[in-house]
């Protein structure tokens, strides 16, 4: 009896290989959270149970940003940055799904080559899966994975800029919003939504003959963000020039990150936001698992409904209504 009791389980090994950094037990791990299967599903959440006391203390950034503006470039020159100053990076890159099959890309580690062999970074590209706001649905677990692991730096690369880009927002410390060299008419291509999200505007590209136009775009944006009410009172959003490819400007990038996780933590409003953040990713997981379970419930008389609902048979509302009273009986 004794001896079974001393025995170590696959979780309990998988868990003590996790907390001293081991990369393999980190993918692992990630791949048992986004698995869909139910038996899973529920060895991930007795893990995530048990590595949660060993989260919460990295510093969590999400970037975002037009397709082309080169955020895999910059987020490899930025990793390597800060592993060249002895911390651990994790990246997360969700890539776009097909809406048609459901197949994603996942090629981020083709992208940042340099940055997957440093031992100091971890890179997991994962499929969004056509989650709105350009995050995988589990993006928030394999987060907290990667800070029982050890890594102090967890950066969420997300697909591009869209309306429900906030869904990274309430997940990160600091949300980065990178654009291209651009000015005059194409400020109007930015949605005011997402300017009022961003803590720190990056303008990259800012190398060569595009260095001028980017010096006009960073004034002007700068000018609309002075229009704009602060996202934080404690923070004032700035904009900064830089080059992936020539490595200028991030280290100012770093500078101002530590200052708003400082002024974040000393005015109280980190704690408060996190706290909030876990509150939405309950919600938003109640959400999820009762979608999944309605849809699974009935599926034929489902079908059936929506086909009435789509020829003009049956109001929409009066077909929810009668559907929700048969799930909730």
């Amino acid at each position: 009896m004794n001896k079974k009791r001393n025995e170590m389980t696959a979780l309990d090994i998988l868990e003590k290989n996790i907390l001293t950094g081991q990369r393999r037990a980190l993918a692992k791990a990630i791949t048992l959270v986004e698995s869909g299967r139910a038996d899973h599903q529920a060895e991930a959440q007795k893990l995530l149970a048990r590595l949660l006391p060993h989260t919460g203390k990295s510093v969590r950034l999400g970037f975002t940003g037009t397709p082309g503006v080169g955020k895999s470039t910059f987020i490899e020159a930025f990793g390597l940055f800060l592993t060249g100053r002895g911390h651990k990076v994790a990246v997360l890159a969700v890539d776009p799904s097909s809406i048609r099959t459901g197949g994603s890309i996942l090629g981020d580690k083709t992208r940042m080559e340099l940055l997957s062999r440093d031992p100091n970074a971890f890179i997991r590209p994962s499929p969004s899966g056509g989650t709105l706001g350009g995050v995988a649905r589990r993006t928030r677990e394999a987060m907290l994975v990667c800070e029982a692991a050890g890594y102090d730096i967890v950066l969420i690369e997300t697909v591009g800029v869209g309306q429900s880009e906030i869904a990274v927002s309430d997940m990160v410390d600091m949300f980065l919003l990178m654009l291209a060299p651009a000015g005059g008419d194409d400020l109007q291509g930015i949605k005011r939504g997402i300017m009022e999200l961003a803590d720190l505007v990056i303008i990259n590209k800012a190398d060569g003959d595009l260095e001028k136009a980017a010096r006009k775009a960073a004034g002007d944006y700068r000018a609309a963000l002075r229009l704009m009410r602060p996202k934080v009172a404690c923070w004032t959003t700035s904009v900064i020039l830089a080059s992936a490819i020539e490595g200028r400007g991030l280290d100012r990038i770093w500078k101002q990150i530590q200052a708003f996780e400082g002024a974040m933590k000393d005015s109280g409003i980190l704690a408060e936001m996190r706290a909030r953040q876990a509150r939405a990713w309950m919600w938003s997981e109640i959400h999820d698992q009762m979608m999944e379970a309605f849809r699974t419930r009935h599926p034929d008389r489902l079908e059936q409904i929506e086909q009435n609902v789509a020829q003009g048979k049956t109001p929409a509302t009066t077909a929810a209504r009668s559907l929700l009273r048969d799930f909730l009986k």
